[in-house]
């Protein structure tokens, strides 16, 4: 019997093999740098504000990160790029909900592709339309805190504000350790200034620069995209303490 793949899988491969040289080459395959989880999609349109949508915020701005993280130098896979339901794709999990099917597919995926770093795109709401600013939330591990951190920082510095990381304890994407992974809260949809940044083509790359301006300093500051397994941020914490003290 032919063996039957589904779209998403098939599309991610596609993408893993243009970022990869073939073998005629002579160069050894080199892994997956960067997965891109680009939060839901298809019947699930995550939060919205009149007809505007997460869930096509999120692709926008996922394919302006892939391609400047791409120009940076960085392996780079997308798990959809377009309006799909990952859960339509399912081959993890044989359950009657959708949305624990959607977060199957996306937390089975990475763990199939083994990239070194998965960053998991979002927008918040808050029934304070005052809220705004980006929130990063992180797993139990160093390696996981320090991207958080300086993910933070940088869309801080690009929306005005002064929020800090979060650790993500009750999110399924983030509750594994196959690499360090984060989400990232983009901003508000429910004020207007975050809005305006991450509906405008301008807002989107400056918040696609942003998150690769962070992603290098990690690796320049770590010299790879390993991890550690379940690490505190004790270290990292401490370095951050005494540079601001």
């Amino acid at each position: 019997m032919r063996r039957r793949y589904p779209r998403t899988f098939i599309a991610t491969l596609l993408l893993v093999l243009i970022c990869f040289p073939t073998k005629s080459e002579a160069i050894p395959l080199t892994p997956i740098h960067i997965l891109i989880d680009v939060g839901h999609g298809g019947v699930d349109s995550g939060t919205s504000f009149g007809s505007l949508y997460e869930k096509d915020i999120n692709l926008q701005v996922a394919k302006r990160l892939y391609q400047q993280l791409t120009d940076a130098g960085y392996s780079v896979a997308l798990n959809r790029e377009e309006d799909i339901a990952l859960s339509d794709d399912n081959r993890w999990l044989n359950s009657r909900s959708r949305h624990l099917r959607d977060l199957a597919q996306r937390k089975n995926l990475a763990k199939e592709m083994v990239p070194q770093m998965m960053l998991s795109l979002h927008v918040n709401w808050s029934s304070d339309s005052g809220r705004r600013g980006p929130v990063i939330l992180y797993q139990s591990n160093e390696q996981s805190y320090m991207l958080a951190d300086l993910l933070q920082n940088s869309l801080n510095r690009l929306a005005g504000s002064k929020d800090k990381p979060v650790k993500g304890k009750t999110y399924y994407v983030l509750r594994h350790n196959y690499c360090p992974s984060v989400i990232v809260e983009m901003g508000f949809i429910s004020n207007a200034a975050d809005r305006q940044l991450l509906t405008d083509p301008k807002g989107q790359e400056k918040i696609a620069q942003a998150i690769t301006d962070a992603v290098s300093e990690y690796v320049t500051l770590t010299g790879n995209l390993k991890m550690e397994v379940f690490a505190e941020e004790s270290w990292w914490q401490k370095l951050v303490n005494g540079l601001v003290n």
